[in-house]
């Protein structure tokens, strides 16, 4: 019997001097992981303090979304969009590279898709 799981787990990582917001999503999401996720992502914004936020996001472990839940990611984007400075996307997702683009219309920062970590935090601090 295999264990299904799913969600998305949110941290903030000191790289340098800067505060990076971290996203991992993994799994297939659903509405009721955007449900337990949203009030702790908005309140770990506020914590940060600031309108230029930096953030990470892996999607190595992330299969897609249920088709609420694709409503749900959308809908946070257009709530929350507007704070970031820049996004960076990592994974293995040969579909990545497209929701950087289209996610990019709804971000005031720039957002770029990665294929390693390593890259990604790189252009972060650039």
């Amino acid at each position: 019997m295999s264990i299904k799981r799913h969600g998305i787990t949110i941290g903030v990582e000191r790289i340098e001097s800067e505060s990076v917001l971290v996203l991992k999503a993994f799994g297939k999401l659903t509405h009721e992981d955007y449900k337990l996720v949203s009030p702790i992502l908005e309140s770990a914004l506020q914590g940060l303090g600031t309108s230029n936020i930096k953030m990470l996001v892996d999607i190595s472990e992330f299969s897609g979304w249920e088709l609420r839940a694709a409503w749900d990611d959308f809908q946070l984007g257009l709530k929350l969009g507007f704070q970031f400075e820049k996004v960076a996307i990592y994974g293995d997702k040969n579909w990545q590279e497209l929701a950087a683009k289209v996610g990019g219309w709804f971000v005031s920062g720039d957002m770029k898709s990665f294929d390693d970590y390593q890259s990604a935090v790189k252009w972060l601090q650039g």
